[in-house]
This record gives structure tokens, sequence and C-alpha cells, in this order.
């Protein structure tokens, strides 16, 4: 059977869970469209205020399934077009959600399971956990974004070492570099990366929106337009019931209570 995507409520947290754990969680089709639906539906849902994406058992995700790809790759091009674009919708779809997206990573983050766990705003890993590029060993080169994301947050040399040969990156070594939020201790990592989620859902949905929006698009603005954004999100924020709220709760000493 393919891997499967399990919802779970837990507050006003979704948690999306992959799961195939004889294959360490690696991806399916049904996966990836059951991913792309639940964010669709959680951002029109006031009553889910962030998400976290983890992997069932002992590992996140180890990527893509190499029997459906050699099936795919007989089947011939186009077969594996539809399968690559379906997963970088995905991809497109964590990082254009308004809610915080948390990756809570155990074990092995392989391939595009390691591109999904870049594509969070925040990642929470076990200590013990591994990143690994494997594409090289393969033959092949990478997919889902890795690239995008780590060219922009490692020196050159350094992501082109993970590219070409493929080895495990330690959870602290991406942690001294900023691209794991927070440290887990093992077995731990959702539970951590709960509690991050919990401390998000209690703030204003629209102004932690917001703030996702401004940094992602910061890169590609000059300081000018960049500068109108955040002129333009203020005005909004400012004048919505909850940053009517957050003024008056900080006057009266007490906490605020976004809607």
């Amino acid at each position: 059977m393919p891997s499967e995507l399990h919802t779970e409520r837990r507050g006003d947290v979704l948690v999306l869970t992959i799961s195939d754990p004889p294959t360490r969680n690696t991806l399916s089709a049904q996966v990836i469209a059951a991913g792309i639906e639940a964010l669709g539906v959680s951002e029109t849902n006031s009553e889910v205020r962030a998400l976290v994406l983890r992997g069932e058992g002992a590992h996140f995700c180890a990527g893509g399934n190499l029997k459906g790809l050699t099936e795919r790759r007989a089947a011939g091009r186009d077969a594996q077009r539809q399968m690559l674009e379906h997963l970088h919708h995905f991809v497109e779809a964590i990082r254009a959600c308004p809610k915080p997206v948390i990756a809570a990573v155990e074990g092995a983050a392989a391939g595009a399971g390691f591109s999904l766990a870049l594509a969070c705003d925040l990642l929470v890993a076990a200590s013990d956990a591994r990143f690994t590029l494997s594409y090289a060993k393969l033959g092949l080169s990478p997919d889902g974004g890795a690239t995008w994301s780590l060219a922009r947050a490692l020196p050159r040399p350094q992501v082109q070492r993970m590219l070409w040969l493929a080895e495990p990156v330690a959870a602290e070594t991406l942690h001294a570099h900023g691209l794991v939020t927070e440290l887990a201790p093992p077995g731990e990592a959702l539970q951590v990366a709960l509690a991050l989620a919990d401390r998000l859902a209690a703030m204003a949905p629209n102004a932690v929106a917001s703030a996702k929006e401004l940094l992602q698009q910061a890169p590609d603005r000059t300081l000018s337009a960049q500068l109108a954004a955040e002129r333009d999100h203020f005005l909004d924020n400012l004048f919505d019931a909850n940053g009517g709220e957050g003024l008056q709760a900080f006057l009266d000493k007490r906490s605020p209570r976004f809607r």
C-alpha cells in the first residue's frame, strides 16, 4: 500500500502525519494530494491557528518511493513530470499557507523529505536526526525546492558538498546555521513542535500571516517596495479588531484574547 497522510486536531493545531513506517514514510501521490487539501482547508478554518508536519514512528520522511520512481521511469517522462509538479505544488502550498507550518523531525529526513522540512516556516528536530540529499548516489538531482532553500541559508560550497557527496548532516549542524529552529531530545520533536505551535496559535492570526508574507517577499523587493508593503500591512493590522484588542490588553496589563 502507498503511504497515507493522517490528520489530527490538537486544540488549535492541525497535525499532519506522513504514514508508512516500513519505508521510512516515503511520499506517495495520495500523501501529496491530501497535504495540499489539508493546507487549503486549514487556510479558511478559523479554528486552525497552526500546523505541524511529521512522520509516523522513528523517521520523518525518506522522500520518494524508489519502486514507484522506477515504475514511472518505465512509463515515460510525462508520468514523472506530473509527479514532480504535484510535489512542487505541495511545497508551494506550505510556503503560501498564511498560518505557521512547523516540521517535527525525528530520525531521517532524506531527499524530498528534507525539502518538505525546509519548506516549513519553522523546523524542530530531534538532536539525533539526520538530513540527507541522497540524489547523487542514484545518479539524480534534487527536487522539492531543496536547492532554493539551502542556497538562501548556507554558503554555496557547503551546499555543493551536500548535493554532490550526499553525506548525512546532523541536526546540530543545521541548528548552528539557523535552519533548525529548535533541537529536541530524541523522541520529543513532536512535543516541542506542538508547544511552539500552541504559542503561535495564541497570537493574532492576521499579524502572524502578515509577518510570514512580508518576510517571504522581502528578498524579491526593493527597499522602497518593502517599506510600502510594511506600511500597508501595519495599517491593516492596526485597524483590525485584533489590533485594538492587543493595544487595550497592553494598557490593561492583561493577556490579549485574539480572535
